[in-house]
């Protein structure tokens, strides 16, 4: 029912209102039966970052200098810290079951806060549908959740974020006016959910921050729209800033703690040229990915409402609280920056702004039937073209990213270093076959996933020498292998090669007391010969 503008929940749109758990339950069911068809095709963990998350976490415990300085500084701490505990049993670790457990549960609260926003904004119920199954059923999104990764975590906690911001803001009388929470007062403080929210947040992943940054700014915009005078409009923000400043603020003294310098933001990657300093094909480049990862029409239509849904939300009072969501595409702003700034391309970062485009195809065919329904002023009338703006939408995200691709682009991008993991094989072989407990110095920088592979093989996080460890790893450098561990991994290509192949081709002493034994998938494996042990490098 329409009346003055607004829409009125109907006695079946209020029933409706438990769709968006059904449909999160739904997204959980289809998350496992997707884990196990990766898992059975060895593509859970196929992704090099996938097993480094594991080992990040494992490390703070499994370690030759243990301690909480292991979660490092260069990620963000939020996914580690959960799967802290649990990987320190085995079985989570060379699996990354729990991990996978995790991702598969923030498919489930993505898809609730998705349906939830979609109901809060137009009631359509094809719309809190369609969204969902283009989060579900999108190959990409889908492999994507059933991983270690970090996206999962990061989609779940900023759309939680954004609807609770959504309907605190309903709550103090500015914007839609739907059903929600009880009308607060003015001076209502944020409720503890939000505040956890907008905190652990900063935590998940970057494009987080200019997500939180930009929904704070639309919640103060809205607010002052709303009535609220400039010093209470003021106040009420400030409430909501303050949490997300505190969990940046903690993060940056840890990395300064752990790594010595406030925010590390070079030096993890090599510099490609493709984009580098060219704005315009930056922003090319992450179009293109969006719609390789979702189809061209989904794309297109998410951002028409876009353009909507902004252009209502500043005209009309009542629908200004819709202005919040659109912080959700601010997601985009990490991969323009990064590949403008040199980072290799990656089609994964353009995995939020994907997820961002399917809650906008479910605001879209809301808004549709709420428009046909409004120029036809008949109840009920609104209903048929949500409906079949639905099915075209879904028809051509399975012809343009079906369900069944093995070989979509996400999925092609986690089976980069496949190839590469066969042919270390052969190294393990190597060293498994010779190993008595002596420590393996490596780099953690390049070889994180490597060494998760070595656990199937009884290694632990404390037999290596790594960048973790402080000291000890710098007096390998200065000193050479030799004296400190019995064996030496390199990665010679990736990147052009790691710290130790640099130093290896650029100091001949720097081998002294070890000798090369095999290679294979990049990786070349050193041994220490029996003089070597004391003699190192002279």
């Amino acid at each position: 029912m329409l009346s003055g503008g607004h829409v009125i929940i109907s006695r079946d749109a209020a029933r409706a209102s438990a769709l968006p758990l059904l449909l999160a339950a739904g997204a959980g069911i289809v998350g496992c039966a997707a884990w196990v068809v990766f898992f059975r095709q060895g593509l859970v963990l196929s992704h090099y970052d996938a097993k480094a998350h594991l080992v990040v976490a494992r490390r703070v415990l499994d370690n030759l200098t243990p301690g909480w300085q292991q979660i490092g500084a260069v990620w963000l701490p939020l996914p580690h810290l959960v799967d802290l505990l649990p990987v320190q049993v085995d079985l989570f670790y060379r699996t990354g079951l729990f991990a996978s457990i995790v991702s598969i549960a923030c498919l489930a609260i993505t898809c609730y806060a998705s349906a939830r926003l979609v109901l809060l904004a137009t009631g359509s119920a094809a719309g809190a549908i369609t969204c969902s199954a283009l989060l579900v059923f999108n190959p990409n999104l889908l492999y994507l959740h059933t991983t270690p990764m970090t996206e999962p975590l990061l989609l779940a906690v900023t759309f939680l974020a954004v609807l609770w911001l959504v309907e605190w803001v309903e709550a103090s009388g500015s914007g839609m006016r739907t059903p929600g929470p009880a009308t607060q007062g003015p001076e209502a403080g944020v409720p503890p959910k939000l505040a956890g929210a907008l905190f652990i947040a900063m935590w998940t992943r970057y494009e987080a921050w200019p997500v939180v940054a930009t929904a704070v700014a639309a919640t103060a915009c809205v607010l002052w729209r709303g009535g609220a005078s400039l010093p209470l409009t003021v106040r009420r923000s400030l409430k909501l800033a303050i949490w997300p400043a505190v969990a940046v603020g903690v993060f940056l003294i840890n990395s300064r703690i752990t790594v010595g310098a406030w925010f590390v933001s070079e030096g993890f990657f090599v510099p490609d040229p493709t984009y580098a300093r060219q704005p315009w094909r930056t922003l090319v480049g992450v179009w293109w990915g969006t719609h390789q990862l979702s189809g061209y029409l989904v794309e297109i239509v998410a951002l028409g409402a876009a353009v909507v849904i902004a252009w209502r939300a500043l005209a009309r009072k009542q629908d200004a609280s819709l202005l919040v969501s659109l912080a959700l595409f601010a997601t985009a702003a990490l991969p323009v920056a990064a590949f403008y700034d040199g980072h290799p391309y990656r089609i994964r970062y353009m995995i939020p702004t994907v997820a961002t485009c399917a809650l906008f195809c479910g605001l879209a065919i809301g808004f549709v039937g709420r428009f046909v329904a409004q120029t036809l002023k008949v109840r009920g009338t609104g209903h048929w073209p949500s409906w079949v703006v639905s099915v075209v939408l879904l028809t051509s995200l399975a012809i343009e990213s079906p369900l069944w691709n093995l070989q979509a682009p996400m999925l092609a991008e986690a089976q980069w270093d496949r190839g590469a993991s066969v042919g270390r094989r052969e190294v393990t072989a190597c060293l498994a076959g010779d190993y008595h407990g002596e420590k393996v110095l490596a780099s953690m920088g390049s070889l994180a996933h490597y060494m998760q592979e070595l656990s199937a093989n009884g290694f632990r996080i404390a037999d290596f020498i790594n960048e973790g460890n402080g000291e000890i790893w710098n007096l390998a450098l200065q000193t050479g292998p030799a004296p400190h561990a019995g064996w030496m991994l390199v990665e010679e290509v990736a990147e052009g090669g790691d710290v130790l192949a640099t130093l290896v081709r650029n100091d001949p002493g720097f081998t002294a007391g070890m000798r090369r034994v095999c290679e294979g998938g990049g990786v070349a494996l050193y041994k220490r010969n029996v003089t070597g042990q004391i003699a190192g490098r002279r």
